[in-house]
């Protein structure tokens, strides 16, 4: 299902004073504020939005982003009916929760919900032919053809999926001090490192996993990243993200003849350890998530 063409609801025939561009994921909300004509005016952020966790906790997150863009710009916040609104969310592919988050729709003229794959690709490739593969809490790749038609690879969740993302790192650096532990492997700055972060000791890291969930498996991320250039362990878990990636742009696109972009959070530091091959041919997007959103958002309001 394209949810750019499902997951939408107009409320206003009338034109909007203002374009909203919404990028939503586990960790945090960034929007874009642009005027009618698409011209960014300022910027906000608010706490997460993915649909996970919750539909209405999501619009709470987008308001508090939205209030500060537009205080950022200087301008009283308007009435939300002057507003078009598009989302690009973590948690769209589930039809269920797209239509739940449509439908709680607080007043804004136009909304438009689509994965934040799609928005990062249409932002990386600024709405031209292109690969994308986002890697932030979890991980997604996304292909938009010369014909239009679009195709999506991974993306199925945590912890079934979101190979290379925060919470696919996080998870293989508990794996391996789980092993550190019981003795099967032994102690290292890294392991360490990440018992402190989850307690200090093997009770605590016990009360760690009960409680834990994706966004903070995503919080061991950076520990990974910073180990990687000295502990084998931490780097060989960096070296398999990149193959992982690899694997998501050839399922993509298997021919290599489109430019390829990483976006996300962890898209630099995955950059280093991709395959020599793919690490050349990568580029860094043009746009991002909330950018794409803006130019989703003005196709939709163009087109009708």
């Amino acid at each position: 299902m394209n949810a750019a063409e499902n997951i939408v609801k107009d409320t206003i025939a009338s034109s909007s004073a203002y374009l909203i561009g919404v990028d939503g994921g586990g960790t945090g909300t960034r929007v874009v504020l642009a005027d009618a004509n698409g011209v960014e005016l300022a910027r906000g952020a608010g706490g997460p939005s993915g649909l996970v966790h919750g539909r209405q906790h999501a619009w709470n997150s987008i308001l508090v982003a939205i209030g500060q863009a537009f205080e950022h710009a200087g301008r009283t916040l308007p009435t939300l009916s002057s507003m078009a609104i598009g989302c690009g969310l973590a948690g769209v592919n589930n039809v269920q929760w797209a239509a739940e988050f449509v439908a709680l729709n607080p007043g804004f003229a136009t909304v438009v919900a689509e994965t934040d794959a799609y928005t990062t690709l249409l932002g990386a490739h600024l709405g031209q032919p292109g690969v994308v593969i986002a890697l932030g809490t979890g991980s997604v790749g996304e292909v938009l053809q010369a014909n239009g038609q679009r195709r999506e690879v991974g993306g199925w969740g945590f912890p079934a999926s979101d190979e290379a993302s925060g919470a696919w790192l996080g998870l293989h650096a508990v794996n391996h001090l789980q092993r550190t532990l019981d003795g099967r492997a032994p102690a290292n700055p890294f392991s360490v490192a990440v018992l402190a972060h989850c307690g200090g000791d093997k009770n605590a890291v016990f009360s760690w996993l009960a409680s834990a969930n994706q966004t903070r498996y995503a919080e061991l991320a950076p520990i990974v990243v910073r180990f990687a250039a000295e502990n084998n362990v931490a780097q060989q878990i960096m070296l398999d993200a990149g193959k992982e990636v690899q694997a998501m742009a050839y399922a993509l696109d298997a021919s290599g003849e489109l430019p390829i972009a990483l976006c996300g959070g962890l898209a630099a530091a995955v950059a280093h350890y991709l395959p020599e091959e793919l690490q050349q041919k990568a580029q860094k997007p043009q746009g991002d998530s909330a950018h794409g959103a803006l130019i989703m958002i003005q196709h939709h309001l163009q087109k009708n």
